[in-house]
């Protein structure tokens, strides 16, 4: 058994052998740089923004409009409504300068998070060897 069993989500099941880290594998706060990022290609509406990031790595849709909403409060984003074409009235959204220094800073801290996690992937597969994380035996000291 380890420290992480019986905790409930975001645990070892030795049942189904596998193990995933406390509070699931995102980062906190990455969505909305990622939003950020993908304003600073160019301005776009909600569903839009959705399309950009991909199935994979999309929130549910009223997530991402209540993260758009707080970023448009904390001056990094703002938005107009587009009522060019056909069909309803859509918010399009547009990082601004703000947002921009605040996507650079989020750049820093990735990389920096980035290097540390590679140092800690290494110093894992270096224990592990490499094979699936079964623990290899020590030499003495």
């Amino acid at each position: 058994m380890t420290h992480l069993s019986g905790h409930g989500k975001g645990c070892c099941s030795p049942a189904e052998g596998e193990c995933f880290p406390p509070g699931g594998a995102r980062v906190r706060g990455f969505v909305h740089s990622w939003l950020l990022l993908q304003l600073a290609q160019g301005p776009a509406h909600g569903y839009e923004l959705l399309e950009r990031l991909g199935d994979e790595d999309a929130p549910d849709p009223g997530f991402l409009y209540r993260a758009l909403r707080a970023l448009e409060e904390e001056g990094l984003v703002r938005s107009t409504w587009d009522t060019a074409g056909a069909g309803p009235a859509r918010r399009v959204y547009a990082i601004t300068d703000l947002g921009l220094d605040y996507l650079k800073a989020w750049s820093v801290h990735l990389r920096r998070t980035r290097d540390r996690l590679n140092r800690f992937l290494d110093e894992y597969a270096a224990l592990t060897e490499g094979k699936g994380g079964e623990r290899r035996e020590r030499a003495p000291r």
